[in-house]
């Protein structure tokens, strides 16, 4: 234990961290401090340091969980101290965990017997779960083409350029080539036609996405599965496919469970979901299942001894808490299927409800769709005097809302789109709110100036150069506006004010 003494004898008698020390010296930022201080007053200033994060539950960027229950909340205290790689040690919780592959590979339609497991295991989240995924392709590709004695050294993955990063991430450290399908406008998903035209001799899987990040809608896994199964059998070839559904896992099961994306289909070997999303957890957890033994090579599988007893694993993250695990566990025991059913529907109302105030303002075009993630992603239908999405992020931060800003993905660059994930802490009254806050903004943008793009501008018909105003000039005049703007309300509402 370590043990803080105070610097001098007058701090003994001072009993409040705000009066002490401690709080008036900024403390060390790149270099250890040579001294300790107290617990309380190392609390106090860490603690206050964060008040200038944003407010998890406004964080509309995230697809994330922000709020468990609190029963839920003291389990994982209870158990932050457990390394889940300690499977001799705790052997419940390696249970719980292959409770939750189980259960999860299930909703899947996983194609197990009765009393047969599933095979599968949690992650840090779905990055590493795909990773895992594709090493497991890869490998597997590889094997195949040796015993063929055919080349093995240039793989590629097929995907849509609206993959999330870890995709990229994947392709680059396990030397991969990554084969994207553009997107086009009005069309910001992955075209499974196209996709299937680029999968050749060389490619390991093609990556389908259930729940694009940029707008959330689901790709044609039952499409893209007919489409390979034809190529397959014209060209001799077993191309998989890897489903990616970090985001709508935990989706379509429950209100969408007629949709073929899952096991359902013949060339699905694998699926990624992340508890940490709609699997209503804390961040740190995901899963990776693979529908049978065989999709796994054996090779990829470690087997220690060092730790009590042998244990099987297959992770890039070694030591590993154990809460989010035990967390999955409780949400998918104390929710059951219809209580996951209820909150996605109400996420999908919610989402709606938000689509159509902002459909009321006549200023924005929805680029997402009603099916799928609940995620509602519009554009500026008109930028007026150069004011764009990013402007309208950047101003609704004012209210508290985080609400991204950012270009589609390559084929539709172009286009810029707000996004705002409706997850399940996200209420009704919440989505009105946003609503109006972001009429408040349209309004405050229709009386600002038009913004000035260059400092210089040259008059084609006489070569008159004239200089235009800096930013920082614009920016002042901007400031100016408002403030007077800000002055002229107030005086408005002051008579109302002494009248009451």
């Amino acid at each position: 234990m370590v043990l803080s003494r105070p610097a001098s004898e007058s701090d003994l008698s001072v009993l409040s961290t705000s009066a002490s020390r401690y709080v008036r010296d900024s403390l060390p930022r790149y270099k250890m401090p040579e001294s300790s201080i107290p617990k309380e007053a190392a609390y106090q200033i860490i603690h206050d340091e964060l008040l200038l994060d944003c407010k998890p539950k406004l964080n509309l960027a995230s697809f994330v969980t922000t709020l468990m229950e609190p029963e839920c909340d003291k389990l994982v205290m209870e158990s932050i101290n457990k390394n889940y790689v300690d499977m001799d040690e705790y052997p419940v919780t390696t249970e719980l965990h292959n409770r939750c592959v189980n259960m999860i590979a299930r909703l899947f339609h996983t194609p197990l017997r009765e009393s047969e497991d599933a095979i599968g295991v949690g992650t840090v989240g779905s990055s590493e779960a795909i990773m895992l995924a594709g090493l497991a392709f890869k490998r597997k590709w590889q094997n195949k083409r040796k015993a063929e004695g055919k080349p093995y050294d240039k793989p590629n993955i097929v995907t849509g350029a609206n993959v999330q990063v870890c995709w990229e991430k994947f392709a680059r450290y396990f030397e991969v080539e990554l084969k994207e399908v553009n997107v086009r406008e009005g069309y910001y998903v992955m075209d499974p036609a196209k996709a299937v035209e680029m999968v050749d001799e060389n490619t390991i899987c093609v990556a389908a996405i259930l729940g694009s990040t940029y707008n959330g809608e689901f790709e044609d896994v039952k499409l893209l599965n007919d489409l390979l199964l034809e190529k397959n059998k014209q060209t001799g070839w077993d191309t998989p496919i890897h489903v990616d559904a970090a985001s709508g896992g935990f989706i379509a099961p429950f209100i969408y469970p007629e949709l073929e994306w899952d096991f359902r289909l013949p060339l699905v070997k694998s699926i990624n979901v992340s508890g940490h999303k709609y699997g209503l957890v804390y961040a740190g957890i995901g899963w990776n299942i693979w529908r049978s033994k065989d999709d796994l090579p054996e090779e990829l599988i470690f087997h220690i001894k060092y730790l009590g007893a042998e244990q099987s694993t297959f992770t890039l993250n070694f030591s590993k808490g154990s809460s989010q695990i035990i967390a999955q566990y409780y949400q998918l025991i104390r929710l059951g299927q219809e209580g996951y059913k209820n909150i996605m529907e109400n996420c999908h109302e919610n989402a709606m409800v938000l689509k159509e105030g902002l459909e009321k303002t006549g200023r924005f075009e929805i680029l997402s769709k009603d099916d799928g993630v609940p995620v509602v992603a519009f554009s500026l239908k008109n930028k007026k005097g150069g004011h764009d999405e990013f402007v309208v992020s950047e101003m609704l931060r004012r209210f508290g809302w985080i609400v991204p800003a950012y270009p589609m993905p390559a084929g539709a660059q172009h286009v810029i789109v707000l996004r705002v994930v409706i997850r399940a802490e996200f209420s009704r009254t919440l989505a009105e709110r946003l609503v109006h806050d972001i009429t408040t903004v349209l309004h405050e943008l229709d009386k600002l100036p038009p913004k000035v793009t260059s400092e210089v501008e040259e008059n084609g018909n006489n070569g008159v150069v004239s200089k235009r105003k800096s930013d920082l000039e614009t920016q002042r005049e901007v400031t100016t506006l408002w403030k007077n703007y800000v002055t002229a309300q107030k005086e408005i509402k002051r008579p109302k004010v002494m009248a009451s």
